[in-house]
Order: structure tokens, then C-alpha cells, then sequence
């Protein structure tokens, strides 16, 4: 990572900085020593990064990494047989295998970049994982605990000689340095009879000095449900003033901390104010146990209304909290062909659980709780691997059901802008076709204006038998396989755990059936796909 992208600390490490002891005395020593000459530069504005780049590794012998392959690299893989095949290997490898696997950005890294940032003590959170939740939080703290024994030090080295670092202002418009955008509007894609929420969400970028390409995602800062913050507090019995930190306790609750699923920690907090049962309970939930089987339905306020009566100190319980991410949406719009403009394809979720709806944070925000003209803080999360082709003559296949539409709608929109040659098929699926269609008068435009070649639906509610994308894909298999044996890019965006694994298998099984191959090369033509950069998925 570069400097403009760190946040800068002060020259004394504190006893907090994610170093071991050892190594925060030898930065600590280096900084004396260039403070303490006559010609002492300015003190300088490390990132922990930084500093780790400057000195040399006294934790831990140097372990070559290995060319794995890295084959728990699957979302869809269930976490117990990731770590069965990464059983063994360095721990920035078994590090990795507990992540979500989906490279989505959310925690500021993609997968393997966060296991080597947590292995090497240049990152100390681990619960930035979202999409992982409790379980990769909990197999991260295990492989931490097992690794937390200080290895023997190596004889301290001589300094080296004085750095001298110039840390430029970080690039507006990341995670670290947001921009502001001004949220424009929102239009409902569903009509009458669907069963979806879905939104066209616009935003003004004007002043922002954000930008961005086709196939980035846009990050969002979310702001807690003020029902949700109402209950809470009256749960804990507390008042929404109380002061935390310089603000009251409801803009904590509100823009602070994750209210979603309640954390192993607030179950210990709970376990030290009840007793008898409810605490033999209250420590089973925090050891990860599901005493009452509804351990997966327990957020912030159904594990409070759980242990009714408790009066939590209200900053012993923020502390207990996970901060409030922010959520990532792929962008559905083109800078070419919107400059200035950015458009996300949002569903808003709703849904009830134990007699009381549950939202989900930022989709709600979005299509529900921002005003039109709301100044709001957002920022661009680069793709990893996924992007158009640089040569404009490729053919381009899309397979996008639901909201997995937005970046192809951004794809397309790229390709009519800049009069890309090659040609465009697109995969679209849903519940029902009348009601559901996303964009059906903008693909019928662009079919029109020769920009899409070949547009297939799958509509999973409107007859006997539930139609999906991947039963178009094996329908069209021997046009596709052509599209594929000719050079062309095939792209999937949308469920990680079913939908983006059985697109894959349809692929496989095209390329069985009308390339006449085993299902082991059938297998391998997908994973050399992959390796060539020619298979791409955005999943979530």
C-alpha cells in the first residue's frame, strides 16, 4: 500500500501499535535517534506499514511462501474445509482460508492482502471480515492465540541510517480519505406484484475528487435505522444523551457500532451482570454455542431484550460493539457515458424475524431514510480483477441475475460510449418477468443501437418450472462455446454460495457437451479461463 493511502501515527509508537514489544523498541530507538541529532528531519508520518517496511524482522524467521494456489479460494466453500486445505501451511495462508473469500474490499483489503497484514502486525483488527461475520472473526482469534507466543528475538540490528519519509496528503476518495457526494434520487425497478424492493439509486459527484472505471464498486458510510437506535436505548435503559467520547450514546448507536448480528463480547458483558441460568447461557453464546437454537437470529437488541432487566454501563457495552462498516455496491453506471454522475442498483432488505422486521443497514438508508440533496461521505473500492477487456474487440459475455445487473449495465453503457466492436451477451434473471425486468426499456435500447448482441432471460416464477441463468447458459451452450473458443470474456455478478458456483458448472458443462471434453478438462478449460483472466467474477 502507498503512504496516501495510510493514516499517519505519531513517532512513538504506543504500547497499542500492532508491533511486539521487541519491535516497538527498535522503532522506538530509531526515532530517538533522529530526533536526537542536530540535524533531525521533521518528524516523520509513518503508517504502521511504513514502519514495518523501515526495520527488520526480529519476530520471526522469514517464511518463503509457497505457490499454493491458494484452492480454498472459493466462496462457496464452506470455512471448515477451507481450513482443511490450508491445514499446515504459514499462517498468512490459514489466515486467508478464514476470510470470506469473496476479494469484495469491504475491510479495506482483498482476502489475501488482509491475512498477510494480519500475520505480519501491520493490521490488529480482525473483525473486518463482514461477510465472514462471527465465524472468520472467531477462527481468526484462534489462529492469533495460537500464534501469540513471542518467538525467540534476533539480536537487535544496528539502525539503519535516517529515512526521511514525506507523507503526501492521502488520495481523496478511498476508505481512508472519503469524498462527499450529494444522493440525487432513487426510482423503485419492480413494478406492481413483485416481491422485491429494488432501487435506482443516482449520486451527484461534483466537488467529491472522486472517479472511477467500470466495474468498480462504491462504498458506502451507513447510518443506523432510528427505530432500531430507539430500541436499543430504551433496552438498555438508558438515556440518548449519555456521553460517550464527545457525543451522546444515540449517535453512537447510530453511527458508530453494528447493531446487526450481536457480538461474542456483549454475550460475555451479559454472562457478568445475570446469574444462575442465564449466565451458564449467556457464556455458552459467547463460546459460540446456540443453547436455545436461535443464536443466528440474535442481534444487538434481541440478545438485550433476551436478558431483560440488565442495565449494562452504556460505554462498558459500545466498547463491546463492532464498529459500523461501510457496505459496498457494485456501480451500475459508465464515467464515460455519465461523467459526474454515479448510479448503484440497490435491494432493500426486509424481513421479520420473531415478530419484528429487521433492515438491512445501508440498503434501507439508500432506498428509504436519505433525503434527495443529502450531502453524504462515500468512497471508490478499486476492482480486483474485474474490468472490460482492454482490446474493445473482445466479446463480452455477462451473466448478472437481480441486482448482479449493475455492472453490466455499466459494462454496456462503457461499450456503446466508447464504440467497442466487439460483441455484448447478456444473461438476466428473476422472479417474474412483468414485474421484475430491470432496465428491460434500456436493454431493448441498446439492443436497438447494435451495442447488445444477444440478451437471455430466466424468470423463475412465471410457469411450472423454475427457469434460472443457468439453464439459458446450457440452452445457448453451442453459441456460447463458440463465443468462448473465439476469445470471449465471460463475466458473473451476484450470489456467491449458489448461483455464481452453478453459472460455473453450466460453463463446464457447455464445454463438455459441445467441446466433446472430459469433465476434468471440462474443469480445467473453466480454471484456465480463470488464469487468463478471460473468467471474472464480482460475488457477494
Amino acid at each position: 500500500m502507498s503512504l496516501q493511502s495510510r493514516p499517519p501515527i505519531v513517532p512513538v509508537l504506543p504500547d497499542s501499535a500492532p508491533f511486539t514489544a521487541e519491535q516497538r523498541a527498535w522503532l522506538n530507538g530509531f526515532f530517538a535517534a533522529i530526533l536526537s541529532t542536530e540535524t533531525a528531519p521533521a518528524p516523520l508520518a509513518l503508517s504502521a506499514g511504513d514502519a514495518a517496511a523501515l526495520m527488520p524482522d526480529i519476530s520471526a524467521p522469514a517464511v518463503a511462501e509457497e505457490d499454493d494456489g491458494a484452492p480454498w479460494h472459493d466462496p462457496a466453500m464452506p470455512l471448515s474445509e477451507r481450513m482443511s486445505l490450508a491445514e499446515g501451511k504459514p499462517l498468512p495462508r490459514r489466515m486467508m482460508a478464514a476470510m470470506a473469500q469473496q476479494d469484495c474490499g469491504q475491510c479495506g483489503y482483498v482476502c489475501e492482502s488482509y491475512a498477510k497484514a494480519l500475520a505480519s502486525g501491520a493490521e490488529s483488527k480482525l473483525n473486518l471480515c463482514a461477510p465472514g461475520g462471527k465465524d472468520t472473526l472467531r477462527m481468526l482469534k484462534q489462529l492469533a492465540a495460537e500464534t501469540s507466543a513471542p518467538a525467540e528475538a534476533a539480536p537487535v540490528a544496528e539502525a539503519p541510517a535516517p529515512a526521511v519519509v514525506h507523507a503526501a496528503p492521502a488520495a481523496t476518495g478511498t476508505r481512508e480519505n472519503p469524498g462527499e457526494v450529494t444522493f440525487l434520487s432513487r426510482t423503485r425497478l419492480n413494478k406492481a406484484g413483485s416481491e422485491k424492493e429494488t432501487w435506482h439509486v443516482e449520486f451527484d459527484l461534483a466537488g467529491s475528487g472522486i472517479d472511477y472505471a467500470a466495474g468498480d464498486s462504491f462504498g458506502v458510510f451507513p447510518v443506523n435505522d432510528p427505530g432500531l437506535v430507539a430500541a436499543v436505548l430504551e433496552a438498555l435503559h438508558a438515556p440518548s444523551d449519555f456521553p460517550i467520547a464527545g457525543h451522546t450514546l444515540a449517535e453512537v448507536l447510530a453511527r458508530e457500532v453494528c447493531l446487526k448480528s450481536a457480538p461474542d463480547a456483549l454475550f460475555t458483558l451479559i454472562s457478568y451482570l445475570v446469574g444462575g441460568e442465564r449466565k451458564a447461557k449467556a457464556r455458552a453464546l459467547a463460546n459460540g454455542e446456540d443453547p436455545d437454537g436461535d443464536a443466528a437470529t440474535l442481534d444487538v437488541l434481541a440478545a438485550l431484550q433476551k436478558f431483560p432487566g440488565i442495565r449494562p454501563d452504556p460505554e462498558a457495552l459500545i466498547e463491546c460493539l463492532e464498529p459500523l462498516q461501510p457496505r459496498l455496491y457494485s456501480i451500475s453506471s459508465s464515467p464515460i457515458a455519465t461523467p459526474g454522475r454515479l448510479t448503484l442498483t440497490v435491494d432493500a432488505v426486509r424481513y421479520d424475524c420473531d415478530g419484528r422486521t429487521r433492515l438491512g443497514v445501508a440498503s434501507t438508508f439508500l432506498g428509504d431514510r436519505l433525503a434527495p440533496g443529502t450531502r453524504m461521505k462515500a468512497y471508490i473500492q478499486k476492482a480486483h480483477g474485474f474490468a472490460l477487456p482492454q482490446d474493445l474487440a473482445k466479446d463480452v459475455i455477462m451473466v448478472g441475475p437481480g441486482t448482479g445487473i449493475a455492472p453490466f449495465r455499466s459494462f454496456l453503457h462503457e461499450r456503446l460510449a466508447t464504440k467497442a466492436p466487439g460483441r455484448n451477451w447478456l444473461f438476466f434473471g428473476h422472479q417474474r418477468r412483468e414485474a421484475d425486468f430491470f432496465y428491460e426499456d434500456e436493454l431493448s435500447g441498446l439492443q436497438a443501437a447494435g451495442c447488445l448482441t444477444r440478451l437471455d432471460t430466466a424468470w423463475s416464477r412465471d410457469g411450472d418450472r423454475k427457469v434460472y441463468v443457468q439453464d439459458r447458459i446450457r440452452e445457448a451452450g453451442a453459441e456460447l462455446w463458440g463465443w468462448l473458443k473465439g476469445g470471449a470474456h465471460f463475466y458473473v455478478c451476484g450470489d456467491a454460495k449458489r448461483m455464481a458456483k452453478d453459472v460455473e458448472q453450466a460453463v463446464a458443462d457447455v464445454a463438455a457437451t459441445h467441446g466433446g471434453l472430459s469433465a476434468e478438462a471440462a474443469a480445467k478449460f473453466v480454471a484456465d479461463l480463470k488464469t487468463a483472466g478471460r473468467y471474472q467474477a464480482d460475488v457477494y
